[in-house]
């Protein structure tokens, strides 16, 4: 049961409204650039992927989502504004913002998606796998 694991990441908003712990794995993170991550955060996001069983609130006050399609809501906090999660619609998944989990978190960006989007004050390191969608 993923309630006794141990805990493996925690994290938290720039405010502290919102805490979590991740218990059970983590994927090697994804930067992504599609114009709907930039626009949130001003930049681009780069989130690891842990199974929805597998986080658990601590503080969850401050927790709000937005409906950014027709298949996914974004998590933020809504007394700081820090962004936190991206979650599919009936997926088993939360893509979690690397940035808001405490260090060491041990991970390194894996790849990166939507470059086709990307703005063009930044370039992107050829030193991992890019995709011009979602890889």
């Amino acid at each position: 049961m993923s309630g006794e694991a141990e805990v493996r990441a925690t994290g938290r908003c720039l405010c502290g409204a919102v805490a979590f712990e991740v218990r059970g794995e983590l994927t090697p993170p994804t930067a992504c650039h599609c114009s709907q991550c930039r626009r949130q955060t001003g930049h681009f996001v780069v989130s690891s992927n842990a199974a929805r069983e597998d986080v658990t609130f601590q503080k969850d006050g401050g927790l709000a989502w937005y409906r950014s399609s027709d298949f996914a809501q974004r998590g933020f906090c809504k007394e700081c504004g820090s962004t936190l999660f991206w979650t599919p619609d009936g997926g088993d998944y939360i893509a979690i913002a690397v940035g808001a989990l405490d260090p060491p978190t041990g991970l390194k960006i894996a790849k990166h998606i939507f470059v086709g989007s990307k703005s063009d004050y930044y370039d992107v390191p050829d030193d991992v796998p890019i995709f011009d969608a979602d890889g």
